[in-house]
């Protein structure tokens, strides 16, 4: 299966690597291929049908914080999410498909069970975003994407010991790494 990765931010942060602070990000047009080969399980399916409807939501509040926060650190993290996880569905979808699973996921609480249920943020939490402005919109998106990330580590967790597809068991390792730093790095904004 091929990946077509349209545009790749390679966000870089005020100071970091030397760059002048008035750095722009800079666009990379990649081309990829990434396959799922080989056998998988329920856990394999379960695990990206839920990362899938995750991201989704993780994207609707990163695309708030790049047009509502006033500090370039959170724009420019909000930035490197929104393309990071854009290029994951795409991967993860891309997964399914390749498996003829569907690629969205029952929102039935009991079809999650086995799973320890389906992490979300509520709808209400997600309005009350959307309604902040300023820095009370900036301590309300750390919160709420700190605990959000954090579903994210334990459903990899997840998907690392249960799961069998050793391409979706790599990509959970990867975003249980990443999504761990991002907290850090949010941790560090709310205590600047």
């Amino acid at each position: 299966m091929k990946l077509r990765y349209a545009t790749v931010l390679i966000a870089l942060a005020l100071g970091a690597c030397g760059t002048a602070p008035d750095a722009a990000p800079v666009k990379v047009n990649a081309e990829a291929v990434v396959q799922a080969e080989g056998g998988y399980n329920d856990t394999d399916v379960m695990y990206l049908q839920m990362m899938v409807a995750h991201h989704q939501q993780g994207l609707e509040m990163v695309e708030l914080a790049e047009k509502k926060a006033k500090s370039a650190d959170l724009k420019t993290l909000a930035q490197a999410i929104d393309v990071t996880q854009t290029d994951e569905v795409k991967l993860m979808t891309g997964w399914l498909s390749q498996w003829s699973k569907p690629t969205t996921v029952d929102h039935a609480p009991s079809a999650h069970a086995d799973h320890g249920g389906l992490p979300a943020t509520g709808p209400e939490e997600i309005a009350a975003l959307k309604k902040a402005k300023g820095k009370t919109f900036e301590t309300a998106f750390l919160n709420l994407f700190v605990a959000h990330q954090h579903n994210a580590v334990e459903m990899a967790h997840l998907e690392t010991t249960q799961g069998k597809n050793a391409e979706a068991k790599a990509f959970a390792d990867r975003v249980r790494q990443s999504r761990a730093d991002q907290i850090q790095q949010m941790l560090k904004l709310m205590n600047a």
